[in-house]
């Protein structure tokens, strides 16, 4: 690995400086209690708006496979525009704020949909400026929730934080998206979308309680770019983050190339309801779940590097499964390699998300968490993207198999790292 010895030291939070008594359980810190519980609202929210969103788009406003594709690219693609300089201003900026302010967003942006649908004014181009803007408070969220972890607890505690909010995530997309699909078939999308707005809200009321003591490092006066590129070195310097933002990168592109058809295929070529559609992807999250709870134990059996280059090869290919949906038995083999496909994912989200923040020194944690969110995110953009393209020039199905096919085969840059010779965080 590269870097000094000061830059590769483990990064020290803030609660490890005020307190020592709170060395393995992330519940004893209030901070962190506070954030869960506001991210249980913020994900389940997210969930449903995952599921409302396409749906609305294909049952009311008619969508193609292109206008599906270019609603899931632009919902991403503020990472892509901001998602550097947001690192940059998390590192300066108080954790509960930042937080607070991006839910509230979101909650206005949703509720605007169902208000427009009210009074028959709803257009796509409204639809696409929601999910356009809602992405650029997911991006403050997401680079600002991860951020503040390492800061709010301490450094033998982040396995159990990270798997607790990963599991977290994980049990929203399952409640939230098995919902989504629920209101949209029963009540409608702008319901649903009105159920997303409400719970944002609740988040970002509840995220006022953190305290001040997760403010970022970074000096406020220091020119922007070259703390971007502090953090573009760092990541990008190392050999094992660099093969953990490649794996997750090329992941994230096949599984968004097939996720952003799945509506399209569900909806028009199978003629299924919403439902069924979002209880496979629930499904999907449900595997994330199970790995999320599972990493940490597959970890202290056969030690980090093992569980993160030696899964890949066994579960990645399950997901060419989704490639045969159909009616039947064969959307039951679909979920259940789709399913196996996110165990995987799952098992990644601790483990890989622990690595880095403990390979990153406090002042940085903001630009690694934004680096690598920039590169994962926008490889769900120009899924998104290609997914669309695919779709309007080869057919919804040939997304779905370039999309599994690529996942399959994510797991290449990590088994071939340094981070195979890996026994825990700490060596």
């Amino acid at each position: 690995m590269t870097g000094s010895p000061s830059e590769r030291a483990p990064a020290r939070s803030d609660a490890e400086s005020s307190t020592s008594a709170i060395e393995e359980s992330p519940w004893q810190v209030p901070d962190f209690r506070t954030l869960f519980a506001a991210s249980v609202a913020s994900q389940v929210a997210t969930s449903i708006g995952y599921v409302a969103v396409p749906l609305f788009a294909v049952i009311a406003l008619h969508a193609g496979a292109g206008q599906v594709g270019a609603l899931a690219t632009l919902s991403t693609a503020a990472f892509l525009l901001i998602g550097l300089p947001a690192g940059s201003w998390v590192d300066r900026l108080q954790a509960g704020s930042v937080l607070a302010a991006a839910d509230f967003a979101r909650a206005v942006l949703f509720a605007s949909v169902p208000v427009a649908q009210l009074f028959g004014v709803l257009t796509f181009w409204q639809l696409y400026a929601v999910v356009l803007l809602a992405g650029c408070a997911t991006v403050f969220f997401d680079v600002g929730s991860q951020s503040a972890i390492p800061r709010f607890v301490a450094h033998g505690a982040l396995l159990r934080a990270n798997g607790a909010v990963a599991g977290l995530i994980a049990a929203c997309n399952v409640a939230g998206r098995g919902a989504g699909g629920a209101f949209v078939q029963l009540l409608g999308a702008p319901v649903a979308l009105g159920v997303a707005a409400a719970n944002y809200m609740g988040s970002a009321l509840r995220l006022r309680a953190l305290s001040r003591g997760a403010a970022g490092h970074a000096p406020a006066r220091v020119r922007m770019w070259p703390q971007i590129a502090a953090g573009l070195r760092h990541v990008f310097g190392d050999a094992e983050l660099r093969a953990l933002a490649l794996t997750a990168a090329i992941s994230n592109f096949g599984m968004q190339i097939v996720n952003t058809m799945l509506p399209v295929v569900f909806m028009r070529e199978l003629a299924l309801p919403g439902g069924v559609l979002g209880a496979f992807w629930a499904a999907g999250a449900a595997g994330v779940l199970l790995g999320a709870r599972c990493a940490r134990r597959l970890a202290d059996a056969l030690g980090l590097g093992r569980v993160l280059t030696r899964l890949g090869p066994c579960l990645a290919p399950c997901a060419l499964g989704v490639a045969h949906l159909e009616r039947g038995p064969w959307l039951w083999l679909a979920a259940g390699g789709w399913l196996l496909a996110m165990f995987k994912i799952g098992v990644d989200n601790v483990l890989g998300v622990s690595l880095r923040q403990q390979a990153t020194p406090a002042r940085l944690l903001g630009r690694m968490t934004a680096t690598f969110r920039f590169v994962l995110t926008g490889a769900l953009a120009i899924g998104s993207a290609a997914s669309g393209v695919i779709g309007e020039l080869a057919g919804a199905r040939a997304a779905l198999w370039v999309g599994a096919a690529i996942l399959a085969v994510a797991f290449v840059p990590v088994t071939m790292s340094p981070i195979r010779m890996r026994q825990s965080l700490s060596i």
